[in-house]
């Protein structure tokens, strides 16, 4: 829990409660959102993705390799110089639960320790062993051992920080009741990333936040598609420069096998839609610009409104995309962000195909989450959007 055990010696009421709970952090922003975050005792700070799709946190686990062999990861974290690292016994129930959770694989390994595996739907995987270890914000503000994966193979040089709803996500384990974060604009300037803002508690700006409400999923309808732990909302529509695309409101939502469901995931770089939603988001483009579009040509397997022309002026043909939500909330993206920069001079659409992923959702990516506030309030189940300035707020 982040308290008084986010754990605060000073005596400030404020502390004293998850919901009175604050933290800034900066957040770094490149395909991903990247925070850095110090863990053990002492701290030592890990470089971590910030994932609401995803429940486990894991960081890159390895002792400080002795001079002549190979040098771990830079940002590895060493077990033996924290005094509050602990590693989860087979014997620990998450080892050996009584019914299988299929969403976090664990096995005893030869040691008689807790070790996991973990595949993501982008074809990265870590795994390791669990294990407790603590978050020290600072002297005063601390949490509790917290159950996480300490990653000996992963497919990437940087840890993650699950915050879905799962009982293992971070969000979870330590009892925050709110947390936002403010994704910057892409630079084009190479050699620096620009930098937003993470914050653990309330938010001084949420009071100009349009909010929608989360989705919830009880035990009785689960269905196999169906991801419960994710941040489901109601999406009603997509307009393209200025046109309503004939698309039914039923098709952003969870059908009777789960398909459909409409989530905000800030660990996809980029969004994601269902066919009936994406082939008509391919036809308007082609309608404005097809004859200026790549042939046979997709980036990542996944995206294939991609052009090799001058991107400003693409841009401006398509026009502002607008994602439409319950009671009116909408994530507007300007003509000049509808297009990507993927490298070679190639510039795409941020949309993918979910079948091509092998995803049965819709899911909103952090390319289309830059420059606003998205805040996922946990307390009261709703999520929060608001226009911002993130390079300059996180000043």
């Amino acid at each position: 829990m982040l308290y008084g055990s986010l754990i605060s010696t000073r005596r400030n009421p404020k502390l004293r409660t998850p919901s009175g709970y604050n933290y800034k952090l900066s957040v770094k922003y490149s395909m991903a959102l990247i925070v850095a975050l110090p863990i053990g005792t002492p701290p030592q700070l890990q470089q971590m993705v910030l994932d609401t799709g995803s429940q486990l946190s894991w960081i890159q686990c390895h002792k400080k390799a002795p001079p002549k062999k190979m040098p771990p990861p830079t940002a590895s974290f060493d077990p033996s110089l924290s005094s509050t690292f602990s590693i989860l016994p087979c014997t620990h129930p998450l080892c050996k639960p009584r019914i299988p959770d299929f969403t976090l694989p664990t096995s005893c390994d030869q040691n008689r320790l807790c070790h996991y595996s973990y595949f993501y739907a982008d074809g990265t995987y870590a795994e390791g062993n669990l294990v407790r270890e603590k978050f020290t914000f600072s002297r005063s503000v601390f949490t509790p051992p917290l159950i996480l994966g300490c990653a000996t193979e992963s497919s990437d040089a940087r840890g993650i920080l699950g915050m879905n709803l799962g009982r293992l996500s971070f969000a979870s384990q330590s009892k925050i009741t709110k947390f936002s974060y403010c994704v910057p604009t892409r630079q084009a300037r190479p050699g620096s990333l620009p930098t937003g803002s993470f914050y653990l508690g309330n938010n001084p700006s949420s009071s100009g936040f349009q909010y929608v409400g989360m989705l919830n999923f009880p035990q009785s309808q689960r269905m196999p598609n169906l991801d419960p732990l994710a941040y489901t909302v109601s999406m009603q529509g997509i307009r393209i420069g200025g046109r309503r695309l004939g698309i039914s409101p039923a098709v952003f939502r969870a059908d009777a096998g789960g398909s459909g469901q409409t989530m905000i995931d800030s660990g996809s770089e980029f969004t994601y839609l269902v066919n009936e939603a994406y082939n008509k988001v391919r036809e308007e483009v082609v309608r404005v610009v097809g004859p200026r579009m790549k042939k046979d040509y997709v980036y990542g397997g996944v995206a294939d409104m991609c052009f090799d022309g001058n991107a400003i002026q693409i841009g401006r043909l398509i026009g502002e995309m607008v994602f439409e939500f319950e009671k009116g909330v909408e994530i507007v993206i300007p003509r000049e962000r509808v297009l990507a920069d993927v490298g070679g001079g190639v510039h795409c659409v941020g949309i993918g195909s979910s079948d091509k992923l092998g995803a049965a959702s819709n899911i909103i990516g952090n390319f289309h989450q830059q420059n606003m506030w998205v805040e996922f309030d946990l307390a009261n189940r709703r999520l929060g959007f608001g226009k911002a300035d993130c390079s300059r707020l996180a000043k």
